[in-house]
């Protein structure tokens, strides 16, 4: 049984140590690694290996994401409401996280094939996707919620994000470029139930770190009508999400579309994907400091963000015409260099819309943005999901088929560089559109000084 350090403190007991904070962000490393290895893979080995229909497969995907749009808000109002003396998150990930490790290992446990058994192929999928995602939304909604929570300041917050980043990247390293190499040695199944454990490992020492405020505990309910209203309302948030969305589809289209793209398009071992998506990993996160030191601290978040978005673009076009591996790994590091502007200015963009919503409503209501980001990522997926069956289908693809005609080869050159490349410049317009930036930003940051001077 796991015991925590300090489950429920006062509000005036809010220092966190250094150690507590590489525990907390622990966690993350549990929670990116299942979700990136769904998106990574998880139409791959269903469809290429398994022999599932790819519109099934999409269709399952579609209603994946519709399933999670329901149930984001929903166990995100349950967690708020749950009273226990571990509090109201931490619960969720003690007696959740077993369970979210195993269903997840249970995805590619697949005792049926799509050539002599393709209906308990499908059902085997939709039954264990569905209760991944159950298990994954109680978990990961749980310690998203808990952050602003135990990090009140922003030198607190600013730290463990640093932390939580370091985590994500092997998160993404893990489960988004290793599965395929894992199963090339050692079986399918024993990647799953490998991923699995660490996963659990991971979630299950970092409660060690957390605490909730005993003040939480008590306090108005707010309506969960009432809070997705004001959200939905909110054209700062909802043109922002757009551009994220985009910035999501286009790691996803890169993450599902990598291994078919390098099989049929470059004629190379599929596990060879895993390369290039560790070069992608790896130059986001060595980019990452470039893009604070010389763009963020010069230019406002809108327009970083045009800048990154404009070198996704961009970057993504090559991989139409790339011809080797070599090629296709010196794209790869373009398109680090891109993601790591996308991924440096998502969490700021966010607290901006945040700031603004605390100077119109007087509250701060992180839970509900965060909740909308996981949110996003599923929805992100099943796009990609539904692009992947469309230009699959219409280039030729069938997965029963012991040789592809030559039109795969281009369609799948086509999925990798034209639909990212749409999207970024969909996130372009979205941005335009931003309110977000100039005097109206410098506004809230001014009414937010005036609010934290009166309370002193």
């Amino acid at each position: 049984m796991i015991k925590l350090a300090n489950p429920l403190v006062k509000d005036s007991v809010i220092t966190t140590t250094s150690l507590q904070q590489w525990a907390y962000s622990l966690g993350n490393l549990g929670c990116s690694i299942p979700y990136q290895a769904v998106g990574a893979v998880i139409l791959f080995f269903y469809v290429d290996i398994q022999k599932l229909s790819p519109v099934w497969a999409a269709m399952v995907m579609t209603g994946y994401a519709i399933y999670n749009a329901i149930n984001n808000p929903v166990m995100g109002y349950l967690s708020d409401r749950t009273k226990t003396r571990w509090g109201r998150r931490i619960p969720y990930i003690l007696f959740g996280t077993i369970p979210y490790a195993l269903f997840f290992a249970l995805l590619f446990l697949v005792p049926f094939d799509g050539v002599k058994s393709p209906i308990s192929l499908l059902l085997w999928f939709i039954v264990g996707l569905f209760l991944f995602e159950s298990t994954a939304t109680g978990v990961q909604t749980a310690y998203y919620s808990l952050l602003p929570e135990m990090f009140s300041e922003y030198h607190a917050r600013t730290s463990v994000a640093v932390k939580m980043n370091i985590f994500m990247t092997v998160g993404l390293i893990i489960g988004a470029a290793l599965p395929i190499t894992i199963a090339t040695i050692l079986g399918w199944p024993i990647m799953g139930i490998i991923l699995g454990v660490i996963s659990a490992a991971a979630l299950l020492v970092s409660t060690r770190g957390m605490f909730e405020r005993s003040s939480t505990l008590e306090g108005e309910k707010v309506k969960l009508g009432q809070a997705i209203k004001a959200t939905i309302l909110n054209r700062s948030f909802i043109t922002i999400v757009i551009a994220q969305t985009m910035r999501h589809f286009a790691t996803a289209v890169a993450a599902s579309g990598l291994a078919f793209y390098t099989k049929y398009s470059l004629g190379v071992d599929p596990a060879s994907s895993s390369i290039i998506l560790g070069t992608i990993f790896i130059t986001a996160a060595l980019a990452l400091y470039p893009w604070k030191r010389f763009l963020a601290s010069r230019y406002e978040p809108r327009t970083t963000l045009l800048i990154a978005y404009g070198l996704m673009g961009i970057s993504t076009i090559p991989l139409f015409f790339a011809q080797s591996m070599l090629a296709a790994i010196g794209t790869a590091i373009f398109l680090g260099m891109a993601l790591a502007g996308l991924l440096l200015m998502g969490d700021v963009t966010l607290s901006d819309v945040i700031d603004e919503d605390e100077t119109r409503t007087g509250q701060r209501r992180e839970g509900m943005y965060f909740g909308m980001s996981g949110l996003i990522i599923t929805l992100a997926y099943a796009l990609s999901s539904i692009v992947f069956a469309w230009i699959s289908k219409s280039y030729g693809y069938d997965p029963l088929l012991v040789s592809q005609p030559e039109s795969v080869a281009l369609g799948f050159r086509v999925f990798m560089s034209i639909p990212p490349a749409a999207g970024s410049i969909l996130a372009i317009i979205t941005l335009l559109f931003y309110p977000l930036h100039g005097k109206r930003l410098q506004e809230v940051k001014a009414k937010l000084q005036q609010k934290a001077l009166k309370t002193v």
